[in-house]
Formats: C-alpha cells, structure tokens, sequence
C-alpha cells in the first residue's frame, strides 16, 4: 500500500519525482515550487481520500457480505447506493444548490454536511426499507432482490429529477456519476476522514459477531450474540460508509465486491479478525491503484473512475461466481 500511496503522489498529467514526493511528506521541500504545491494541494488529499474510500467501500462489501451471506451482497446489491445518490440528486437538482460548488470548489462545512446528510438520509430511507422486509422474509436472497428492487426504483426518481434539470447541472451529475477522488479536499476531509474512521472501527468492534454469524443466527444466538442488533448495527455502519463515498466521490462500483473476495483468496480465512484489517490495506490499495490508472500518468486524459474499478472489479465477480457454484464460498 506504501508503494501504490507513493505512486499516485509521483505520477499523473506531470510526474513528480519519488525523491521530491517524499521532501514534501517530510515537511521540508528544498524550494516551494509547483510540485511541491500539486503534490500537497491536490494529489495528497485525493490519494488519502482515495485511500479512505477504497477501505470504508471494502469494509461495507464485507459487513453486507457476512451478513446476507451471499457473495454478491454490498450496499450497491441492496439499493443502499442508489439511495444515497438520490439524497444527493435531491440535494443538488432540486435545491438550488451550486453544481460547481457541490463537486467542485468546497461549500463549506455547512454546505458539505447539507450533501452528506442528504445521501445518508437517502441510504438510510432504502435500509429502513429492507429492514422491514428482512424482518417479514426468512430467505436473504429474497431480501437482496428486494434490495435491488428498492434501488432500481431510486435510480428511477434520479431518473425523473434529472428530466426536468436544465443542462449545466446535468453536465456536472453526470461526471459526479462517473466517480472521482479528486472532488475532496483538505476542508473536506475533515469531515470525509472522521466519519469513514468511525463506520470501520464500529466494524473493527462487531469482529465477533460477524465471526458468529458466519454460521447461521441460529449459531450466533446459541454464543450470546444479540442478533437483532448486530443486524442493525452492522447494516447501519455499512450504510452510512456507503452513503459518505457515496455523496464525496460518487458511485463507486466494484469495490465493496471485489476486495473482501481478494482478501479471503489471499489469506484462505473468513476469521473477520484478520479480514478487517486485511481489507482496509486492500480496499486502500485498490482504490488507489484504479486512481492511478484513471489519470492515465504522463497525458492529460482521464478516464472515469467508475470504468476502471469495473475493469478490475468483474473478473473477481466472474471467479466468485464460479466458485460459489461448487460451494466455495464460505461467509
């Protein structure tokens, strides 16, 4: 993770070298010149967003994971997402609210927390939702097309607003679809970082109950597990991470997925004591990766966020799957 949080620092439209990457994280560049202004203003707070990100994204996919038991589950399988940005759509083209100043330039705290109140409002409008249903439905792969529906059906209000949206706020909704870390600075982070911390650590401190629901609620209760709550909380923290990267970053597809299946495969465990952490230097890595190579280093083209997570996403969805079938998948 050293080395990929090293690269993206060093690499984009003008390369900067890994010597003077390093000066600047010192705290003592030799001169204040360009680089050291880019890397500092601009690559630095989008490498630990991307960073943040990549791991509350991973954290998510693995809490909805171990606890539909299903290997397809993260908040995009259960309409969490698509929740979030219709707080979000609602926010931006039904209030007013500048465009520019919404993913662009920062708005402010006030303004900020306008954006992800929103998309939490919105993640936390579909998981009431689901809630209601998972409590009236004993099969979770019912619940999980249930959740689809819930999110086909918010993408279908985005849809509606965005008819009746004039062009210029489009435009700019369209690109926020894409995905990008580059919309979070150093005013944002100090509300972006603290609330992707606290979504991982509530997850760091259910370890136990996840590892007990691996096997059945049955199994959890005969331990003492309160299942009722682990559910809520754990559907609640992996709600609320989506719905923070969700409203900062836009859509980010794939990674709630992959990185928990890359984590298993590597580390031949489902013991979330080993996979949480496992999954926030992972989730990290990829992310930054994938951010790397969506700034195309050395030209001044960029490529959607979005389309290179799925470059990298699908084929370890395509193994899950193949595995599943022959009952591989354990959590």
């Amino acid at each position: 993770m050293a080395t990929a949080f090293l690269l993206s620092l060093a690499l984009g439209s003008t390369n900067v070298p890994v010597g003077r990457v390093l000066e600047v994280l010192r705290g003592s560049p030799t001169e204040r010149d360009g680089a050291a202004i880019v890397v500092e203003a601009i690559r630095l707070p989008r490498s630990l967003t991307a960073l943040l990100a990549g791991a509350a994204l991973g954290i998510a996919g693995l809490q909805m994971q171990t606890l539909f038991r299903n290997p397809l589950a993260d908040p995009f399988a259960l309409g969490i997402s698509s929740g979030a940005s219709l707080g979000v759509a609602i926010v931006v083209l039904g209030s007013g609210m500048s465009v520019a100043a919404a993913f662009g330039t920062s708005t402010g705290l006030r303004g900020d927390a306008l954006l992800i109140g929103a998309a939490i409002a919105g993640a936390l409008a579909v998981l009431a939702l689901v809630l209601v249903v998972s409590s009236r439905v004993a099969s979770p792969t019912t619940v999980l097309i249930l959740g689809l529906m819930f999110g086909y059906a918010a993408s279908a209000m985005v849809t509606v607003l965005v008819g009746v949206s004039s062009p210029e706020r489009l435009m700019q909704l369209a690109q926020w679809g894409f995905g990008s870390f580059s919309g979070v600075t150093w005013q944002r982070l100090r509300l972006f970082a603290p609330l992707t911390i606290v979504g991982v650590c509530l997850a760091a401190a259910m370890t136990k109950q996840l590892n007990a629901l691996l096997l059945g609620e049955s199994y959890a209760r005969s331990m003492g597990v309160a299942v009722r709550r682990a559910r809520v909380l754990t559907m609640f923290g992996a709600s609320m991470l989506g719905a923070v990267v969700t409203a900062f970053c836009g859509p980010i597809a794939f990674l709630g997925i992959a990185v928990p299946h890359l984590c298993r495969g590597l580390l031949g465990t489902s013991n979330h004591r080993v996979l949480v952490p496992a999954v926030v230097l992972m989730g990290g890595s990829v992310a930054l990766i994938a951010q790397i190579v969506s700034l195309l280093p050395g030209s001044a083209g960029i490529l959607p966020l979005n389309a290179v997570t799925s470059i990298i996403g699908a084929p370890v969805v395509v193994a899950v799957l193949l595995r599943s079938r022959r009952g591989a998948f354990a959590g």
